[in-house]
């Protein structure tokens, strides 16, 4: 697992967004050959998307030949609502960029058998050749996806009843009224995410701190499930300074000299 430190939440944004980009333009996706890209929804990734959009708008990128599948979707929540995961991805990332409608795929939380409904997704990735890089981000639980603790770290996309703490982070989007957030989600499992060719998780700000420390400095733990993260061959987490407050600095300094001597941020800063 690797570990990129940035000093802030724009620096992380755009490190990762050259990064996926760099990553698609190296695979020179075609019709016949697309690159199948992962998306999460949340606070933490619309930098990210913002800068994806920038570079698509300077044409640095195309989204053409590009596939998604996103994480997790909302049970019982219209698609239209402003708060389901289909009307974020529109209107955050989607509808700004070149993408085919018929390339995007997003769980259907309204699909009369939510278990056929996982099952196809599931087949559906599969179909389109595998994940070749599933971007994320972490709960303040270390969940990843809806995975919420406790959850099997070889899971598949299925139904899941979501836990009291992320309702509750969660019901800042509710009108801070958490009987209106939803109580269960389809989402993708660890197992899912973890069978993408690449895994590249932002993860910032002082909340996410003790959930960082536990998911790098203690071992792989099904309490906090983005800790697989660490079996992955090509898994990425890029922070920022306020996320790192908890690591130990043993583990703070190793990240940041390795860094150092590699060149990594600057690399991928100055990619576009």
């Amino acid at each position: 697992m690797r570990v990129i430190i940035t000093k802030d939440y724009d620096e992380m944004s755009k490190w990762a967004a050259n990064y996926v980009a760099q990553r698609i333009v190296e695979f020179a996706p075609t019709p016949e050959r697309p690159f199948v890209l992962g998306c999460p929804t949340g606070s933490s990734p619309l930098g990210l998307y913002k800068q994806l959009i920038k570079l698509n708008k300077e044409g640095k990128i195309s989204f053409q030949n590009v596939v998604t599948f996103n994480m997790d979707e909302y049970v019982n929540l219209p698609e239209e609502h402003p708060e389901s995961y289909h009307s974020f991805m529109w209107t955050n990332f989607f509808n700004h960029i070149d993408i085919k409608k018929e390339n995007v795929h997003i769980l259907n939380g309204n699909a009369p058998d939510l278990k056929a409904e996982c099952e196809n997704y599931e087949k559906m990735i599969e179909q389109a050749g595998g994940i070749d890089l599933f971007m994320g981000g972490i709960g303040p639980d270390g969940h990843i996806a809806f995975n919420e603790p406790g959850s099997s770290l070889a899971s598949k996309t299925r139904v899941k009843t979501l836990t009291t703490n992320t309702i509750q982070a969660n019901c800042r989007f509710f009108d801070n009224d958490v009987n209106l957030v939803p109580k269960q989600a389809l989402t993708v499992g660890v197992g899912t995410v973890m069978a993408a060719r690449e895994v590249l998780l932002v993860v910032n700000g002082p909340a996410k701190a003790r959930a960082l420390h536990n998911v790098i400095d203690n071992g792989v733990n099904h309490m906090w499930t983005a800790s697989a993260l660490q079996m992955h061959p090509h898994g990425n987490i890029v922070c920022d300074e306020e996320a790192c407050v908890d690591l130990k600095m043993s583990t703070y300094q190793y990240f940041k000299d390795k860094q150092t001597l590699e060149g990594i941020v600057e690399e991928y800063l100055e990619k576009f």
